[in-house]
């Protein structure tokens, strides 16, 4: 059985991903897997794309950076795709471990261990790019604990015999989604000096979403523990 065939099906505590199921990841995630590229090391360049994501976002409010709209622009589009590059390592890393079969008795921790760095990363280093507010750059450090406390309570359940529960409306892909979005939007606004807000804007929906997503979590996993 290849990968493509095995990618049909998405076992307990796995994240849903529809794109697990393509064939263009399934014929990446084969070729990383006949390298063979292991899933962990992939697990760890996560991290890495999120810190240059990070670092990106956080450049654009260094004041050699933000006296030119268009190296600000830039900065935001590295960022960006830097993000998706995070996303898709946390596709692929699953994909070489269970359809590839190179699952590992530390997998668990590799899997969800750097994820948490990754969120810190991309959020902390938008909150440095919102400095036009104020408390723009606390706003990262919120978000980065409600990214944390978001995928807490989902392994809380877990752990306590609910299951894993992915729901949004800010589960981890929104969280990125609306960081890529947002900077793709700062991109543009940057030619206007509207970048700044953008991050507020993008910050602020992210942790209303977050403490939504924590309070259905947590009441998900309330509901089928008091049901058993």
């Amino acid at each position: 059985m290849n990968i493509n065939e095995k990618s049909s099906a998405t076992p307990a505590g796995r994240r849903p991903i529809k794109a697990r199921g393509s064939r263009w990841a399934a014929g990446i995630a084969a070729m990383l897997a006949g390298v063979p590229v292991k899933p962990n090391t992939i697990s760890i360049f996560s991290v890495v794309f999120a810190g240059i994501a990070g670092a990106c976002f956080a450049a654009t409010a260094w004041p050699r950076a933000a006296s030119s709209a268009s190296v600000v622009a830039m900065l935001f589009v590295c960022g960006a795709l830097c993000v998706q590059m995070r996303l898709l390592c946390n596709l692929f890393d699953g994909m070489v471990a269970v359809e590839g079969g190179f699952q590992t008795k530390s997998g668990e921790i590799f899997n969800e261990l750097p994820d948490r760095f990754a969120d810190a990363l991309v959020l902390i280093g938008l909150g440095y790019a919102a400095d036009v507010f104020r408390f723009g750059m606390e706003l990262g450090y919120v978000a980065a604990v409600l990214a944390v406390i978001t995928a807490y309570v989902r392994a809380l359940g877990a752990a306590a015999g609910a299951g894993h529960h992915f729901m949004g409306p800010m589960a981890k892909q929104h969280r990125m989604a609306a960081a890529t979005i947002a900077s793709l939007l700062s991109a543009v606004a940057a030619f206007w000096s509207w970048q700044g807000w953008v991050a507020v804007a993008a910050l602020g929906v992210m942790i209303a979403g977050m403490l939504v997503t924590i309070a259905r979590r947590a009441r998900r996993v309330v509901r089928v523990l008091e049901n058993k």
